[in-house]
């Protein structure tokens, strides 16, 4: 198989997969571990077997299994053994799996989060070394990146490479006491709804007249549910089924609306491109969607004041 081939296999099923969020986050699976193949073919033609064991693994929206039909790249690397050779090797890999994954379709991520990044492609000492770093700094930067570590998911190589480094995480978190904080750097929610009870679209620019629902509606479902997985030590990454583990009141309330939400978006968004993927034009929405719609956002915000009452309460 090419990288032409896999571009020709995604646009033979992404109409069948595009309007259902379980279906199209597993075309995205098996795209992404189809070029994952090839980068390895041609990287172990160049250089020989990988060297160590290793974990290639994605975050972001694909970490949570909540892409949308267009997604940008967000994936790291992390290796065993910590010598000059398995560096230089595994990023050599990050690099041709980003190259090919932009090859068949997913932009390069704006802020550089990808495994042909030094940052991003570590051995496990490293990475348990940057960890550490994070939790020592707090900063808003360093916490952001802890934020977006969190949804990590091994989708190829040893799994338990990155569980290993997530469990030193939580506990790193809990044993600094970080929550509050890391609940801090999720607490703005752009509003959804006017004190008229209005949905508030952008008012100018290439979206005008449509709903963010990134911003607006996705965000405070997704912040929540990963605070409390951060809380509960949860490995789980989906929202959903972050959502299903909780302890919490109207759990099943919360988990039917951000499935909602998510179709929604499949349905309605242009799609057109990444960022058309984010927004909701208003006018072609019937009274009783937009009314659901309205429904949607209120829960989120319920959910992510009860998370932080939570956060607090204990810190």
């Amino acid at each position: 198989m090419t990288y032409s081939e896999i571009t020709d296999y995604k646009k033979n099923h992404m109409k069948d997969a595009a309007k259902d969020h379980f279906k199209l986050n597993k075309l995205h699976d098996i795209l992404i571990k189809q070029v994952l193949d090839i980068s390895l073919k041609e990287v172990i033609a160049r250089y020989g077997p990988p060297p160590v064991a290793f974990s290639f693994f994605v975050m972001g929206s694909a970490g949570r299994f909540e892409q949308s039909i267009w997604s940008d790249q967000d994936h790291g690397i992390i290796y065993l053994d910590s010598t000059t050779e398995a560096k230089a090797y595994f990023l050599s890999l990050g690099k041709e799996i980003s190259k090919g994954l932009y090859q068949i379709g997913y932009p390069y991520c704006d802020g550089g989060v990808m495994a042909g990044n030094p940052f991003w492609c570590k051995s496990i000492s490293e990475w348990e070394k940057q960890v550490n770093h994070w939790a020592l700094d707090a900063s808003w930067e360093s916490l952001r990146y802890v934020l977006i570590f969190i949804d990590g998911r091994s989708i190829y190589g040893q799994h338990q490479l990155l569980e290993q480094l997530k469990s030193l995480v939580y506990q790193t978190v809990q044993k600094r006491q970080l929550l509050p904080r890391l609940t801090t750097n999720t607490l703005h929610i752009k509003k959804g709804i006017g004190v008229l009870g209005q949905l508030l679209v952008e008012t100018h620019g290439a979206h005008t007249g449509s709903l963010n629902i990134k911003e607006t509606a996705l965000f405070p479902y997704v912040n929540a549910a990963r605070l409390m997985a951060v809380k509960e030590n949860l490995q789980e990454t989906s929202t959903l089924s972050r959502l299903d583990k909780l302890q919490i009141d109207n759990r099943d309330i919360y988990k039917a609306m951000f499935l909602k939400l998510l179709n929604y978006r499949l349905l309605h968004a242009s799609q057109t491109d990444y960022v058309s993927g984010h927004y909701l034009p208003i006018d072609i929405l019937a009274k009783e969607q937009k009314n659901e719609l309205k429904d949607i956002i209120k829960h989120g915000v319920t959910l992510h004041q009860l998370v932080r009452k939570s956060v607090e309460k204990e810190g």
